[in-house]
């Protein structure tokens, strides 16, 4: 029951039990009061906050590669791959973007997750943060982390007043030094002054007064995370589309005091929105700590897109720190209206040539993408040395195309989920979507009567399928000793055993195996050899990645046999665009096992490099991959096993990388029934 006592009654049998005042509850039980001493600002050189992150004054050539250098614009590549970008099929920006991936996205932009269907609405997320403003005054360091987190999000089509924030606070332990508490006092007031000016507001929080051990202090910290929503179709990515395009700068206005004008803003940031609406933003990128320069590189190295920046640009404007500003590619120079209301100004436009232009002034992009890709290099490897050469392998196109002798119009396939499993939904909706049946069953392995219970169940599953298939995921925690390890135990259960056998050689069946499904395939000898068996010293395996760690990131692949009929719908020499995301994915076999895969079409697929070639070479070929196999079939193609994740290409993800196609791996399953 409310009452108006502002007090918490609990009873127990007509007895209160529990009878506190709501300022108790309030405070945690806790003094709720300090004293505080704001200081002022520890401004830079000629008394400023925002100042480049180079000396301005040096030579122009080498201020942009330190800049690029510097550990809080540098890439993280590295970092960036180890997470799972495409699991769940829906991301409609990678967090790398362009034809290379090297364009870093201003925001995560993910469709809204549906058991049934693909959503038209997505969810957007960015943060803000910038530790050497904080530390010289939390103020202005709180201020601009609500106004980039929110910059960035408009950026990729998200409506401002739209737009929710959640503050994430980390300062040194306060003690009862008043200077000490007027630091986090000093960053809720200026990220209090950017929501209210902004006019969007923050729905929760976390702070934490425990960032000091001994005689070390974390420095004032709060990051703003911005939140919205928007529909999928309409986003706008960071990387410039193409060459002979205007570049406008929407820019920031300030006061003395180096407090954005927020009028002005709040105005900018709402014509930028109506430019997206309108299709007219073809690129868009948040200016961030390292200023016009850092974003205007950014933007062109996903597509090696270079730009001409215009001569009255002057080196200060083209370093200086500008949240609240963004760069924008048109596809024309423009008076639109929402351009002037914007406030924008070109400041050049795309060329074709891989480089920063500017005067007399010329940096090739890859002089570029050195230092950026160094700093961290020895941290998170992006890179690494190609082991073993490449076979040219001749394309082997299926003349004589068998089709199932038992045929079904909407064929069942079985896709069990073991420990470690997270693929099956997307796998299974794939499926559903080529006209295929699917049937998800979970096997528990918690007690001794529970894998028998599943075991009975698996084996009548596959009693009941058309096709199994294994997706990805990593079973048993890739444990012990390996990846697949768990799921070949369970296949070579004598049932189950036996059951794999009716399918192939009773029933005319499929089988399917995709990442950790293939790792399994491999490991019960039903790749490349057609039939669960022992294995030998010398049979061929999946090991761990080259690079050693995982990697997840799109690859191209090229079909080299279409013997298998999920490869029915593709043609030899087809190449496709698919995400990847394995620690695991090195396909090893003996030279001379390699060739004769190769001669009886077993061989289905090749990691690729830009220009279609089979290749060594990181990232075309993530893992290492002897002869860069990316896919490999039975001797008569009906069990297929690949690394690349087909199932997680549905319309609108990866909207940020072009020419993003899979083959229609499920589609060419279902045929091969009809």
């Amino acid at each position: 029951m409310v009452t108006d006592t502002n007090r918490l009654r609990m009873y127990w049998h007509g007895r209160i039990i529990l009878d506190l005042d709501r300022g108790f509850l309030d405070s945690h039980g806790a003094t709720q009061h300090a004293q505080v001493r704001i200081q002022s600002p520890a401004a830079g050189p000629e008394g400023r906050l925002l100042v480049p992150r180079v000396s301005v004054a040096g030579d122009e050539k080498s201020n942009w590669l330190e800049l690029m250098a510097d550990l809080n614009i540098t890439s993280q590549q590295g970092l960036v791959e180890q997470f799972d970008a495409s699991i769940g099929a829906a991301s409609v920006h990678f967090p790398l973007g362009g034809a290379f991936q090297e364009t870093p996205a201003d925001a995560m932009v993910a469709k809204i997750p549906l058991e049934k269907g693909q959503a038209a609405t997505a969810t957007a997320m960015s943060f803000g943060f910038d530790p050497h403003l904080s530390a010289k005054s939390p103020f202005h360091g709180a201020m601009y982390a609500v106004v980039e987190a929110v910059t960035r999000l408009v950026a990729v089509g998200v409506f401002r007043a739209e737009i929710r924030l959640s503050l994430q606070e980390y300062f040194e332990k306060p003690g009862h030094d008043e200077s000490r508490w007027g630091k986090p006092y000093a960053a809720l007031l200026g990220a209090h002054t950017a929501l209210t000016e902004l006019e969007v507001p923050a729905i929760g929080g976390k702070d934490s007064m425990s960032g000091s051990f001994n005689d070390l202090d974390v420095p004032p910290t709060l990051v703003a995370f911005a939140m919205g929503t928007l529909e999928a179709e309409s986003t706008v990515s960071a990387e410039f589309k193409a060459p002979d395009h205007a570049v406008y700068l929407v820019p920031t206005d300030h006061t003395a005091a180096e407090v954005p004008d927020f009028q002005h803003l709040r105005a900018g940031l709402d014509a930028v929105h109506h430019g997206i609406q309108y299709g007219q933003v073809l690129a868009a990128r948040a200016v961030g700590m390292g200023g016009m320069a850092e974003a205007l590189a950014k933007m062109a190295f996903g597509n090696r897109i270079g730009v001409s920046i215009d001569a009255d640009i002057d080196t200060r404007q083209l370093f200086r720190p500008d949240y609240g500003a963004m760069i924008l590619e048109v596809a024309a120079e423009t008076d639109a209206d929402w351009i002037r209301a914007a406030g924008a100004k070109k400041i050049g436009r795309t060329i074709a040539a891989s480089e920063i232009r500017r005067k007399d002034l010329a940096i090739v992009l890859d002089e570029l993408r050195e230092p950026w890709q160094e700093t961290l290099a020895g941290v998170f490897p992006s890179r690494t040395q190609p082991e073993g050469g490449i076979e040219e392998i001749p394309l082997y196109r299926n003349e004589t195309r068998r089709s199932a002798a038992i045929k079904a119009a909407q064929p069942r396939a079985f896709v069990p989920v073991f420990p470690g499993t997270n693929c099956e939904y997307d796998t299974a909706a794939a499926l559903e979507s080529a006209g295929a049946r699917a049937c998800i069953q979970v096997f528990r392995n918690r007690t001794p009567q529970e894998i028998e219970d599943s075991t009975t169940a698996l084996c009548r599953e596959i009693d009941r399928a058309q096709m199994l298939v294994l997706s990805g995921g990593f079973s048993a925690g890739d444990e012990p000793e390996g990846s697949g390890k768990f799921i070949a135990t369970v296949f070579r259960n004598p049932r189950v055993h036996e059951a794999v056998d009716h399918l192939l050689n009773r029933r005319d069946g499929l089988i399917l195996g995709i990442c950790n499904g293939f790792q399994a395939l491999i490991k019960l000898g039903l790749l490349p050899w057609g039939k669960i068996t022992d294995l030998s010293t010398d049979s061929p395996t999946i090991t761990y990645n080259r690079i050693g760690r995982h990697v997840a990131r799109m690859v191209r692949t090229r079909v080299v046999s279409t013997l298998s009929p999920w490869l029915y719908r593709s043609r030899p020499g087809d190449i496709h665009l698919v995400p990847v995301s394995h620690g695991e994915g090195r396909f090893v076999a003996a030279p001379e096992r390699i060739h004769q895969l190769a001669q009886s079409g077993q061989l289905a697929a090749q990691y690729v490099d830009m220009s279609g070639h089979p290749t060594m070479e990181y990232p075309h070929n993530p893992n290492g991959s002897f002869c860069a196999v990316e896919a490999v079939s039975s001797p008569d193609g009906r069990i297929l096993g690949k690394m690349g994740h087909n199932e997680r290409l549905v319309s609108g993800v990866a909207r940020n990388i072009p020419d993003i196609a899979a083959a229609e791996l499920f589609g060419g399953g279902v045929d091969y029934f009809r």
